[in-house]
């Protein structure tokens, strides 16, 4: 039941067709404070119409508007404030919720179109680091939105697993490596490796020399740089996984850099027959003047591709695999100029789908103020923040309730959740310095807060012996405490809807926040399990709340215990 919509068909009716039905719609507010109603409508655009004052329609017309959604109204100033009927909402929503289950606030507009992800994409023989978190998470809330929506996401983990940082690391591995020691620890001695290259490269310029031969072997199929390449990027996936199975995301496809070397020919095939292409100082570029943008570069002077090469060759195979509907790219927000030249590229080909070609920009992870950077060792492990997470939830547990069965499965959902919550929770955009002490907290707007409140919920419903309701009853609520989380019950879809339209799971996380906060302020002050005729109503909210909190959560990506 769209409340909004009845509300404006209710005024529509006394308007004398002055305005449209969806204007009306388009000009309802949510009133900043309860006091003023759950609906206000501002007669401001009525007084060229009626050539009155505002206030003067505004007395006019509440006296004439009539449903049987609306319990009553009040007018202040230009405003009319409409009072739903609580008894008739709390009933509509909780058997909405009962019938629906985790389903509540799914919607169809998608129509199943397909819609790549392009996320997370670490670089091969590097430690996956806090900085990987971000597009990781974003790119896997990303896609459970999409699915509540109707889409059908492709997650793609376009792995850097190509270019001549290989040279680097083979020319390492021959000269201070060991088999033995990279089977043993595979991606932190492949780090190691990488970090003395560069420490020694800045004494000696020879050691760059010989990681680009290495390179241009590995280019030409030498079967020594090949076998090194392919055990490198076979040690880094395992290494990967384990981080990925602990987030409990999985991929459609690890199709990354190296996929399309043979794959850019045809690409510039393409900008030779459309004639995009000039040669400036001896390299290829495609004129970007009418974009206002710089030169899109597509081989270097020695004739070497580029990033914007191979992504124009991603951008046709995924739009030629999938036939997307959209395709984003879950990238840093200093990559925002790169993914503007592709679209407009892409543009200059004539393909009119480069505008369902969305760049997902995020902002930084620092330390101490400064970027997170691999080659000069400056690195958080993502795996040893989530042991430390995990062990904080562990402590927790064994002082607060030492007899919670599995206590080691529940500290790791615990754990996850709070480093994956306060990554999202944000407004993605936003930059934030790292320290273990803020990512791994359990007290205020957290993950654990929001998973604390759910299994709050599901032991009331332990204590009082249900575990389901008949969506056929009635559950008619009146009281102010309820009333406040039925609204936010209410309002689920449109926050779905608000975080697909803004590719923007920190409303999904604010969402979480504020009705885990409102059932508590609820469950401190209404007596749920005494016997009163509206018992079984309670009860049914307290069912809701768990079953929207629960889905609020694994959008997130995030667990959610049934006891903690």
């Amino acid at each position: 039941m769209d409340y909004k919509q009845l509300i404006a068909e209710a005024i529509h009716n006394e308007m004398n067709e002055h305005l449209e039905l969806n204007e009306i719609k388009h000009l309802l507010e949510k009133p900043k404070h309860t006091d003023y109603g759950d609906v206000a409508f501002p007669t401001f655009q009525l007084a060229k119409l009626f050539r009155q004052n505002p206030a003067q329609i505004a007395q006019d017309l509440a006296s004439k508007i009539n449903s049987p959604i609306i319990k009553s109204s009040q007018v202040v100033g230009p405003y009319i404030n409409f009072f739903l009927n609580k008894e008739t909402v709390s009933n509509d929503i909780l058997k909405q919720v009962i019938e629906q289950k985790e389903n509540y606030g799914n919607q169809t507009f998608g129509n199943k179109g397909q819609v790549p992800i392009d996320m997370s994409s670490p670089n091969i023989a590097k430690p996956m680091s806090m900085g990987h978190l971000r597009s990781t998470v974003i790119g896997n809330a990303l896609s459970n939105i999409l699915t509540k929506v109707g889409f059908t996401p492709i997650r793609i983990n376009h792995l850097g697993d190509w270019g001549t940082q290989f040279g680097k690391l083979m020319t390492a591995y021959k000269k201070w490596g060991s088999e033995e020691d990279v089977k043993a620890e595979p991606i932190k001695e492949l780090l190691r490796l990488y970090v003395i290259f560069h420490e020694k490269a800045e004494e000696d310029e020879s050691l760059e020399d010989e990681g680009r031969l290495w390179f241009r072997k590995l280019e030409n199929g030498d079967e020594e740089a090949v076998a090194l390449w392919k055990w490198f990027r076979d040690e880094s996936l395992k290494e990967f996984e384990k981080v990925y199975k602990r987030l409990d995301i999985e991929f459609d496809s690890y199709n990354g850099e190296a996929f399309y070397n043979d794959k850019m020919d045809r690409v510039v095939d393409l900008l030779n027959q459309h004639n995009l292409l000039t040669v400036d100082q001896g390299a290829h570029i495609v004129n970007l003047d009418k974009y206002d943008l710089n030169p899109a570069l597509i081989k270097k002077s020695d004739g070497a591709t580029l990033y914007m090469t191979r992504d124009l060759a991603a951008a046709l195979f995924r739009k030629e695999t999938y036939d997307f509907s959209q395709s984003l790219y879950v990238v840093g927000q200093e990559q925002s100029n790169h993914f503007k030249q592709l679209k407009a590229v892409l543009k200059e080909l004539n393909f009119d789908w480069a505008e369902d070609i969305h760049h997902i920009p995020f902002g930084l992870i620092t330390k101490d103020g400064k970027k997170l950077s691999t080659r000069k060792g400056k690195v958080v492990l993502l795996e040893e923040v989530l042991d430390e997470a995990t062990q904080q939830a562990l402590d927790q547990i064994e002082a607060k309730n030492p007899n919670l069965p599995n206590k080691e499965r529940v500290s790791e959902q615990v754990g996850v959740g709070a480093v994956v919550f306060h990554d999202l929770r944000n407004d993605r955009l936003n930059n934030f310095d790292f320290t273990i002490e803020e990512v791994v907290q359990f007290e205020g707007e957290t993950g654990p807060y929001v998973q604390y409140t759910r299994a709050r919920a599901m032991s009331i419903l332990r204590k009082a012996g249900v575990s389901s309701f008949d969506a056929s009853g009635t559950y008619a609520l009146s009281d102010d405490y309820s009333w406040e989380v039925i609204k936010l019950l209410q309002e689920y879809p449109n926050t779905i809807k608000r975080a697909y339209d803004n590719f923007e799971p920190s409303i999904i996380a604010k969402h979480s926040l504020h009705l885990a906060s409102t059932f508590n302020k609820f469950y401190a002050n209404v007596r749920v399990l005494d016997e009163h005729e509206e018992k079984d109503a309670r009860l049914a909210l307290v069912y809701a709340v768990t079953e929207v909190l629960k889905e609020d959560l694994r959008i997130l990506g995030v667990q959610a215990p049934d006891e903690m």
